[in-house]
This record gives C-alpha cells, structure tokens and sequence, in this order.
C-alpha cells in the first residue's frame, strides 16, 4: 500500500493550485499533499460542495485553507487587491483552541499575499474583536456562540458577501450546545456560497446537515469509517480501580523522556491528577473546559514549549489540538462515547509519525472498554507490567494523592472567604513544588 502511494505522490502543483500557495506550502515545509488534500483540492477548485471525512492529524485544516485561499487570490487578480473581497470565508470550529489553531494556519499560509484574518470566539474581550472585524479581514474563524453575538452586536458586521463556509469537526458542531446559534448563522448568510463539511467521524446529524445546506456535495473518505492510524500502538491494562493512579504513575516515569496526554473524565478530577503528579516530581499542568480561554492558552504554551510534558485533560483538548511532539496518550478514564477514543489517540502519532496509546480499564469501564474494541474492529493487546513492581509506587501515590486533596480543599476554603479565583492559587501550587513534593519520595 505504502509502495502505491509513493507511486501516485502528487505535488501541491499538480494539484492546480496558483503558484503562490505552492511556495507557501513549501515554506511551511509541506513537501507533499496528505491523502485527503489530494482528493479534496481538485474538487473544491471545481467549485464543487465537500464533504471530508477525515482522521484527525490528516491534514484536513490545509485541504480547505489552500481551495479557499486560491479563490480569494483569483477575485484579487480580477478585482484589484484594493476591492478584493472582505469577509470572504467563515471557517465554524467547536473549540476556541481549535479556531485559533485554523487561524494560525490560514495566516502561515496567507503570509506572503497579505492575509487578514480574525478570530471571534468567547473568554477574550468582544472590543478586540469588534477592532479586528473593522479592519475588513478576509477570513473569518470562529466558535458560533460568539459569532451570533457580533452579527447580533457588531455595528456594521455582516456575512451577506460570504462566498465560502467551513464546518470543521462537524460532529461536534451539531451537539445542542451549538445547535440555535448554527441555525440563526444559516439564516443570514446567502445560499449561493461554497459549504465545505469536515468530520473524522459521520453521524446522523452530519447526514441531516449535508441534506440541509450542501448542494450536491462530493463525499470524500480518507479513512475507513472509523480508524485509528497504522503507526499508532494501541494497548490497554485491566486493573483494580483502587490501583489506578498507581499504574499510571508507573507507566509515566517508566516514559519519562516522553510528553504524554492524560485524560480524564471530569474538571476536577483534571486538577487533583496534576497535584498528585506534581507532588511526586512529574512536570503535569490541567487543561480542562473550566478554565479561562487565557489560563487554557496558558497552560498549552507551557507544554507545548515544554516547561510541562504531562497534560493532564478532559475531552475539550481532545479535538483539533495538532501538538507535534506527543508521544503518548493515556486514557485514565475510559470515555462513555467510543467515538471520542477515536479524536483522543489521534493526538498521537500524527502526520507519519508513530505513537502510543494506552487505555487503563477498570472493573466499571468493561463495557465502555469493549465497545471501543467494537468500533475500532480490532483486540487490542495488553500493556505489559509487573503487579508488584507498580504497586512499589502505592504508598508515594497515597501520600501524594492525600497532600492534594488537602491543598485542593484548602484552595476552596480560601476562594469562599475572598469570593475569587482559585486558578491562580492553583497555578502558583502547580508552577512552585512546595515543600510537601519533597516529603513524598519513590521508593
């Protein structure tokens, strides 16, 4: 297969595509189209509706970035730059750090032709916002709920010239949480425009809003229905939950060179794990949906740059967030929805490279567990530990576990008395080992 593929290697030229966009890709050192750019670009420049379904880290962000920026340098040769199009393409996204992330890819690529580009989602100040949408950017990314609030707010903000609109992580999209507000965005922006659909996984919703508001779009499937890469290295572990923050102490320091992200099934669960982890020595910071747009920004930059190798998450991060260099991907808590096993371990082994997810279930997540084996269509194998060489961890990891509930007890009492945040007690907790890390020792 692989052998095929090398045969059939197009060039981002070969694809049609205008010759400052190819140079731009080249720049960004994308030296080939991924599977699905190669089957959607051709199409989206034949003006023609899409429907992408794609694992996530397949390069699905540049296959309809590149269609909609060389449409925009077409209407600039014809029109002049001066009257090129504002407002030309709305790229919808169900997380803030997912739109921020697409924006920052339209403007890598747009650098060289003079791209503006805003971004309008919620936790940061609707008058910076409302400043970059009167600078007349051509791209528009955003989060609905926010978007409804400027074309409701925003004097003189409107869609009515809007040639293009992306739906990305399409799934998620079409949650209740999004649903009114995407309804009022299909409302006023005009019908004749080019709607491009992305999705790693195809539900009914997504069939319901394909018959709503695509013309005979073109289906493209980079990937079987439901998929995980070739190069990742999926195991999982049955163990006692009792013995769960041990094995995965265990399985951290055994990976200790690697950045790794942890995830969890709630906020506060997120916090306890990165106390319990920092107490004994390993650099983890939470990221979860419970924080502010800037504390989870935060936080990304710190593992990102590396300050941090553990991210300790909830299913919020598990969407769209392309951090290269994640090696593994643990799920402590094993997610209810199997589809989300999916978008979770596509955090690792992206773009080519390879990765490992492990999956630690306890006696309660049987089920959950063998409906992922159901979807992905395969037996995992288990991850092979030594009972008594991880249970040699038990009594730091109480200890540790026991330090952090009290400090997260602590760090409540003092929000109720001053009526603030906790985040930035907890902050000043995670980002200074006090002296209670160096009481706990491995044995």
């Amino acid at each position: 297969m692989a052998e095929e593929e090398k045969e059939e290697m197009k060039s981002f030229k070969d694809l049609g595509l205008c010759e400052e966009l190819v140079e731009a890709c080249d720049s960004l050192g994308w030296k080939y189209p991924t599977k699905i750019q190669v089957e959607a670009i051709p199409h989206a420049l034949e003006g023609k509706d899409l429907i992408g379904l794609a694992q996530t880290g397949s390069g699905k962000t540049g296959a309809f970035a590149l269609p909609i920026l060389h449409a925009l340098l077409e209407s600039h040769s014809k029109q002049g730059y001066k009257s090129a199009p504002v407002f030309f393409a709305l790229v919808l996204s169900p997380t803030r750090e997912l739109a921020i992330q697409i924006a920052e890819q339209f403007e890598a690529l747009g650098s060289g032709i003079s791209l503006k580009c805003a971004v309008l989602v919620g936790g940061v100040d609707i008058m910076q916002q409302q400043i970059a949408l009167g600078k007349r950017p051509h791209i528009i990314v955003g989060t609905p709920g926010r978007l409804v609030d400027h074309l409701t707010n925003t004097k003189g903000f409107s869609l009515r010239m809007l040639k293009f609109l992306v739906l990305d992580e399409a799934d998620r999209l079409l949650n209740e949480d999004f649903e009114k507000a995407l309804d009022d965005i299909l409302n006023v922006i005009p019908r004749d425009r080019h709607t491009y659909l992305f999705s790693a996984t195809m539900t009914k919703k997504v069939k319901k809003l394909q018959r709503a508001c695509l013309r005979n779009p073109v289906k493209i499937e980079a990937a079987s229905k439901y998929s995980t890469v070739d190069t990742l290295k999926q195991q999982y572990r049955f163990i006692p939950a009792k013995y769960k923050d041990c094995y995965l102490v265990y399985i951290l320091t055994e990976m200790s060179g690697c950045t790794s992200m942890v995830f969890t099934r709630t906020c506060d669960a997120t916090r306890l794990l990165a106390f319990i982890l920092r107490n004994l020595n390993i650099r983890a910071i939470p990221i979860s949906g419970q924080m502010t747009q800037a504390k989870r920004l935060g936080a990304l930059n710190k593992f990102k740059s590396g300050e941090c190798n553990v991210l300790v998450c909830t299913d919020v991060a598990s969407r769209g967030l392309d951090i290269p260099s994640v090696d593994m991907v643990i799920n402590y808590d094993i997610p209810t929805n199997s589809k989300d096993y999916i978008h979770r371990v596509g955090r690792t082994a992206r773009a080519g490279r390879s990765g490992v997810a492990i999956s630690l279930v306890n006696q309660y997540e049987l089920e959950w567990y063998l409906q992922i084996e159901k979807l992905i269509g395969k037996k995992l194998p288990e991850y092979p530990a030594q009972e008594e060489e991880v249970l040699q961890y038990l009594e730091s990891v109480t200890e540790a576990k026991r330090l952090s509930q009290m400090k997260l007890k602590e760090i409540g009492g003092t929000k109720k008395r001053r009526g603030g945040d906790d985040d930035e007690d907890i902050e000043r907790y995670l980002g200074v080992k006090g002296k209670s890390s160096k009481k706990v020792k491995r044995k």
